[in-house]
């Protein structure tokens, strides 16, 4: 009799249960996605009762969907407008944060896979192996990929015949979306709509890019390690007294690995002073990490450089450029020309945003609209006027001529000589 009624309980319980979990389940979804997502209680509450607000089909969508979490983070910011409340700023940089990374992945998921995909007019930046960087842009895209013969300071030192069969690297920076880089085969060369051009086989293997990042070199640089040990102090300031002798083993503008003597310590902040081609260099910033060799009783440390004046940074980058190897100074290069191009069309659509309300400004400054209105007579004679000087153009054959100069860079070149440190003098106070 007992266990009969603790079965129907049982079974009345499991009933409710489920009926409690069918009616909230969207709800109880998205509690749980929240919570994996890194949100708080209140915080997902919030949340939910925006995905409401905003009609969302699925509002669990909020945490994986750009659009979805947009129209949300809109909502909610309508709603904590007037409520300048240090929790729902707290809730808008968090989701902020989380639209920046749901972004980030989105953007290592999109891309192109083809060279099938690039529009016409798309900048090239071409490397061919020995001889440097070349500029050119697609002119065609169907079976081959066609392109203008390549130039390189404004000249084509090579002509179309003397690219085919070569094995080239192609960098490219596609509008709204990434860098890319790949390698093909120029094919044959001729004429396309009445123009030299290149003619180079499809990839299919596009590897997308980051920016250029600080290139190292290695070397063998001696110089003088300052301990930071005061709070506040003059960092561009020489140092005249004698530090801690160190050798650098390799360099960019960015950091150094540097040897000395005894046991070094991580996260000391110091100053280092070096010349490069017989002309001091400062660098101050923080040691990240230590490499002990107790045999050698010798460290490595893994200097991060926080400040250096672009003087310097310009020496360093000069030495490091001259110290790499061809193949590595063409790769550079057109990473540095690629991110130009991008720079450069980001400038562009600026300027092209501010077009029409700088145009608006400077047809109706304030206060002289009225004033500089030109009466209907005036208009006419203008008209006119203009027709006539039309009519004269259209009669007479008009030429023009174009000039062009070209001017020839020329490389630094780097030496290094310093003096061989005492082989006594070891940094034993970190």
């Amino acid at each position: 009799m007992y266990t009969v009624t603790f079965l129907i309980i049982l079974v009345i319980i499991l009933a409710i249960m489920g009926a409690v979990y069918t009616a909230f389940k969207p709800r109880i979804n998205f509690f749980i996605t929240g919570l994996d997502s890194g949100f708080s209680f209140p915080e997902i509450s919030m949340l939910w009762n925006a995905a409401e607000l905003c009609n969302l089909e699925q509002p669990t969508s909020l945490f994986y969907s750009l659009p979805s979490l947009t129209k949300c983070m809109t909502q909610i910011s309508n709603i904590t407008s007037a409520d300048n409340n240090q929790k729902n700023q707290l809730l808008m940089t968090k989701l902020f944060n989380y639209r920046t990374k749901i972004q980030n992945e989105a953007d290592e998921k999109k891309g192109m896979t083809t060279t099938h995909s690039l529009d016409k007019g798309q900048p090239l930046r071409i490397i061919l192996p020995g001889k440097g960087v070349f500029v050119s842009e697609i002119v065609g895209n169907g079976n081959f990929l066609v392109i203008n013969v390549p130039r390189q300071k404004n000249l084509i030192p090579f002509t179309g015949e003397d690219w085919v069969g070569k094995v080239i690297s192609v960098y490219l920076w596609r509008k709204g979306d990434a860098r890319y880089v790949f390698d093909t085969t120029v094919t044959q060369s001729g004429l396309f709509l009445g123009k030299s051009a290149l003619f180079l086989k499809h990839s299919s293997n596009l590897v997308r890019t980051q920016k250029r990042k600080a290139v190292r070199v290695k070397c063998q640089i001696y110089g003088m390690l300052y301990i930071i040990k005061k709070e506040k102090i003059d960092i561009n300031a020489i140092e005249t007294q004698n530090g801690f002798r160190c050798l650098i083993e390799d360099i960019s503008e960015a950091g150094a690995l540097i040897r000395i003597g005894g046991k070094g310590v991580q996260n000391v902040k110091i100053k280092l002073q070096f010349n490069i081609q017989n002309k001091l260099i400062l660098m101050v910033g923080i040691v990240r990490t230590v490499e002990f060799n107790e045999e050698q009783n010798q460290s490595l440390l893994h200097f991060e450089c926080t400040h250096i004046e672009t003087s310097m940074r310009n020496e360093v980058l000069k030495f490091v450029y001259n110290m790499m190897p061809e193949n590595e100074k063409e790769v550079m290069e057109a990473l540095e020309q690629t991110e130009d191009d991008e720079k450069e069309a980001l400038e562009q659509a600026q300027e092209n945003a501010d077009k029409p309300e700088n145009a608006e400004k400077s047809e109706n400054p304030e206060g002289t609209v009225e004033e500089n209105k030109p009466s209907e007579n005036e208009t006419e004679a203008a008209v006119a006027t203009e027709t006539n000087e039309i009519a004269q153009d259209l009669a007479e054959a008009t030429g023009r001529s174009i000039s062009t100069s070209e001017t020839q860079d020329s490389k630094p070149k780097s030496d290094s000589s310093d003096d061989i440190p005492n082989k006594a003098d070891e940094i034993n106070v970190f």
